[in-house]
């Protein structure tokens, strides 16, 4: 079937991409303190989502649609299993990126009371909200409100969204989709808005020792960065709104390649998220190069190090030899304590030292 190998390979370049690229933004994170900021939790909240996805559920979709086409028993625990972790760490990922969002739009806007806005107990609270609504709206069809289902054109369980279950599948895709992307599509737009009037008048920073030009080329890329990432946000979930509104509304499936391609997308977000959200500024990037430094600095020190090491190890072993030997020989004893005061004894006192 063509259009379940293609959806196959394009899930697992998503996998590869997602696993990698979450895996690189926690080890950015990890190694560079500087970026452990009050409330870089939601940055965390949505990267292991978004990893948790390129492990187990894009996987599940690849072997369904390739060893597994007539699909699972709709009521079976694995199918009802990974349809709620599904739906959870969908929920999880897109409402953590969107306070990330938030958190971004305070910082540059409010940046004088950003620090008693954005706190760390703050940010807890935000986190917790935010898997406590994930978890409720996924357990929603296990307590008879909405039912999962094995969808044939998606090859994996998901929520159904046929017109017995309209009630969860709006609340699904209104509550949970829909105004976390506008929140972010305008928030990004507002913050184009601002950094276009701040290009108009021109800016100048300042320090302690003097005020320079801020060129309008660095508004222009930021401004770009934005506008590209409300782009991704719109081409990725707009097909899977449309499909799910169609079926919802229609009462019939949507075509096995619109739907495939749809879930495909969404999935793709998991991939994009820790390059758009995070890689994209500064801060970040500059960790990544510094961590890159860290890792290399790594490799090549014990190679460096390795022949001073094995020098001093020898210089001992001969020290301790000849120590002994002395002790057995007085009269060598003797002659040496005679001659301490030489300059021979000299040099090798500091030959000795330059060795250690």
């Amino acid at each position: 079937m063509p259009v379940a190998q293609v959806y196959a390979a394009l899930m697992v370049v998503s996998s590869l991409c997602s696993v990698c690229g979450n895996v690189v933004l926690l080890l950015v994170v990890l190694l560079n303190k500087e970026l452990r900021t009050e409330t870089w939790a939601l940055t965390l909240s949505f990267c292991l989502s978004d990893l948790a996805l390129g492990l187990s559920i894009i996987p599940f979709g690849v072997h369904n649609s390739l060893f597994r086409t007539q699909g699972y028993p709709s009521d079976g625990p694995l199918c009802q299993g990974s349809a709620f972790l599904y739906l959870l760490l969908q929920l999880a990922s897109i409402h953590s990126l969107t306070w990330a969002t938030i958190d971004k739009f305070t910082e540059i806007c409010f940046a004088l009371s950003y620090s008693t806005i954005c706190t760390a107990r703050r940010t807890r609270v935000v986190l917790v909200l935010v898997w406590l609504y994930g978890l409720i709206n996924a357990a929603l069809p296990l307590l008879g409100f909405g039912r999962y289902t094995y969808s044939s054109t998606r090859f994996l369980c998901a929520p159904s969204f046929q017109p017995d279950y309209k009630g969860f599948s709006l609340l699904f895709i209104v509550v949970g989709i829909i105004a976390p992307i506008l929140i972010m599509c305008s928030t990004y737009a507002y913050i184009v808005y601002i950094v276009r009037k701040q290009v108009r008048r021109g800016t100048f920073v300042c320090n302690d020792q003097h005020c320079f030009y801020v060129p309008a080329n660095n508004y222009f890329r930021s401004s770009l960065v934005m506008v590209a990432t409300v782009v991704c946000l719109l081409v990725c979930w707009l097909p899977y709104i449309t499909t799910c509104f169609y079926e919802t509304f229609s009462g019939h499936d949507p075509p096995a390649a619109a739907s495939a391609v749809a879930t495909w997308l969404i999935l793709l977000t998991s991939a994009l998220n820790p390059w758009i959200n995070s890689m994209t500024q500064t801060r970040y990037r500059a960790a990544l190069r510094k961590s890159l430094n860290k890792i290399r600095w790594l490799f090549q020190h014990p190679l460096k190090n390795s022949c001073p090491q094995s020098t001093a190890i020898q210089l001992e072993i001969v020290s301790q030899d000849h120590q002994h030997h002395n002790i057995s020989n007085p009269s060598l004893l003797s002659e040496t304590n005679s001659k301490i005061g030489s300059p021979e004894a000299k040099s090798m006192s500091e030959v000795t030292m330059k060795g250690w």
